[in-house]
């Protein structure tokens, strides 16, 4: 099969996956390039993709796959030129599931023992130790539990947290209580002391942490942005911070990326700026996912992670 290998990244990076998905899938025809002319883009079967630009993938007759290298498929669903009837399917990929979790397990240490106020402390070389609450005192609500949602929340659970989860749809994850349906999301947050969002972006979730739902967390709550920084009103989120209804924010994700030098969030002694970082797609296990996805196709056997266009993930 021809596979077109199409998406933004700098010049190192592109030539890093090039060069692992060729060596594990040599009997691939490899297209690195937009097609040239009608008969190379008439041959191109699969897109391997990471974020491309808009348009790259139109005017591909005979496409059967887009393969998606990032767990998050929204910018490829805002694509207007985005082929309709192909199935599309998201990364799984071990490596980053584990990363997540290990940044979701970090900030919750961080904001239940005080540990960014500590480091503050540090600067005015001030001595004071805080409050040491039991995990059990600290309840942690965990927003989305699909891949990384579940893995978080139960992991979390079993360090003694007392953890909730909340989903749209029904679920059931040992150790875990669940809220579902967005009746029930403004007690769920209320409840929690940290709220982790690991939702997809799709337009139901897009401005998800407006000042109204911000004003339903527990007063003196924290939040750890791990998602998309399109759900969060950046300007409701400092407001919230800056009149202490809020505790701390964690955030890995923002409406512009990079993050402007003169963005309020960088000074701000209540927020913790990651520069989107928080868990990365590993190349190593990657390929793997995409080589199985490509021998099922070429089987005709069912594909991996399907994406629902209709719900957005």
């Amino acid at each position: 099969m021809t596979v077109l290998l199409s998406g933004r990244w700098s010049a190192a990076e592109g030539e890093r996956w090039a060069q692992l998905l060729r060596e594990a899938m040599p009997e691939e025809r490899w297209l690195l390039h937009p097609p040239r002319d009608a008969a190379e883009a008439a041959a191109v079967e699969v897109a391997v993709v990471a974020n491309p630009e808009p348009g790259a993938l139109s005017g591909l007759p005979n496409l059967r796959l887009i393969q998606s290298l990032w767990a998050g498929v929204d910018r490829l669903l805002q694509d207007p030129a985005l082929p309709v009837g192909v199935p599309l399917a998201r990364m799984v990929d071990p490596a980053m599931n584990e990363a997540m979790v290990h940044t979701a397990l970090w900030a919750v240490l961080s904001l239940h023992r005080r540990f960014f106020e500590l480091q503050a402390q540090q600067r005015q070389a001030l001595w004071q130790a805080p409050p040491q609450l039991r995990a059990a005192e600290c309840t942690v609500l965990v927003l989305g539990l699909g891949e990384l949602g579940g893995r978080t929340a139960q992991t979390l659970a079993g360090l003694g947290y007392a953890v909730h989860g909340w989903s749209r749809r029904p679920r059931e994850l040992a150790g875990v209580q669940i809220w579902q349906g967005e009746a029930s999301l403004a007690q769920a947050l209320a409840a929690a002391d940290i709220v982790i969002n690991l939702l997809p972006l799709t337009p139901q979730t897009r401005g998800f942490f407006s000042a109204e739902r911000l004003a339903q967390m527990r007063p003196g709550a924290c939040l750890v942005n791990l998602a998309r920084g399109a759900h969060v009103d950046e300007a409701a989120l400092a407001a919230a911070l800056d009149r202490g209804h809020l505790r701390h924010a964690v955030l890995d994700v923002f409406q512009q990326e990079p993050l402007p030098p003169d963005h309020p969030f960088w000074p701000h002694p209540q927020v913790t700026v990651l520069p989107h970082c928080a868990a990365q797609t590993d190349p190593r296990t990657a390929v793997p996912q995409v080589r199985a996805n490509l021998a099922a196709l070429r089987a005709g056997q069912p594909l991996a992670h399907l994406v629902d266009r209709g719900q957005g993930y």
